[in-house]
């Protein structure tokens, strides 16, 4: 296995291969990448990834993980949240602006407020230290699954929503589940695997009231506890994306207390 000792975008090692397999290995393999500027938690988890059989790549800040993010994306991505050059919110943010990569954040008891912040600008899950590996391995494999990747549309075709192909027309919202697809009044709006998967929840059964245990089972099927916040944190992220397609946007509502409904009207 390669020791994760080199630390920036120059040494392929770290930034590029995969531990535990070559390119050929890493085509038949789910990649996972490590983001963490200790040592020990890149090696212990690599071990523990590859064990599952998956290929990791580690690096060991931001800077050098986000030009290899960017140009070779794995699966999945683990970040920690405070590393230096380049913190775990800042890797993040950047990425978000051109890719859709489920991202896992990894973060200290004390950092609520990181935890809330990461949610809003689009993680997908995150997790305090000191964690539990089986959790993490738990919550990668939930979040993989529903983020398999499936056959695209062919170049220069066009689908209409219907019942029958899968696709869900709610008003002005489309979903196309197979191709993790959502367009509003037919501007495309890009989520991440776990807000498509609320929305979805929601828009299934429009004006009827989903509780936050309703939205987290819809989200995160495999008994992982989820606390109140996240949910909210996911749902103001896609009122605001949904308003840079349409500032007027208002279809997914709050009962205070009770939990949200989405409205097609």
């Amino acid at each position: 296995m390669t020791h994760p000792d080199q630390d920036n975008a120059e040494t392929p090692p770290v930034g590029e291969a995969a531990l535990g397999g070559d390119a050929q290995g890493e085509a038949s393999q789910r990649v996972i990448a490590l983001v963490d500027d200790d040592r020990n938690i890149l090696t212990t988890l690599s071990i523990a990834l590859q064990a599952e059989g998956y290929a990791t790549r580690v690096y060991s800040d931001g800077e050098a993980a986000l030009a290899a993010l960017q140009s070779n994306p794995p699966d999945l991505a683990v970040f920690d949240i405070k590393m230096p050059r380049m913190d775990g919110m800042e890797l993040l943010q950047k990425l978000r602006a051109t890719s859709d990569l489920p991202v896992i954040f990894l973060t200290s008891k004390d950092q609520e407020a990181d935890e809330e912040a990461g949610l809003a600008m689009g993680a997908d899950d995150y997790i305090a230290k000191p964690f539990s590996q089986r959790l993490l391995l738990a919550r990668i494999r939930t979040i993989l699954r529903r983020a398999a990747p499936l056959e695209p549309a062919s170049e220069g075709s066009t689908t209409t929503a219907t019942p029958e192909n899968g696709m869900m027309v709610r008003g002005r919202l489309v979903m196309d589940p197979a191709r993790h697809q959502v367009t509003w009044q037919g501007d495309p709006v890009s989520l991440t695997v776990t807000e498509f998967l609320i929305l979805e929840a929601l828009a299934q059964r429009p004006g009827v009231i989903k509780s936050r245990n309703q939205l987290m089972d819809a989200a995160y099927p495999d008994d992982i506890f989820v606390d109140d916040r996240t949910v909210d944190s996911h749902i103001k992220r896609l009122r605001r994306k949904f308003r840079k397609a349409d500032p007027e946007f208002g279809a997914i509502e709050t009962l205070y207390g009770a939990g949200y409904s989405f409205s097609d009207g």
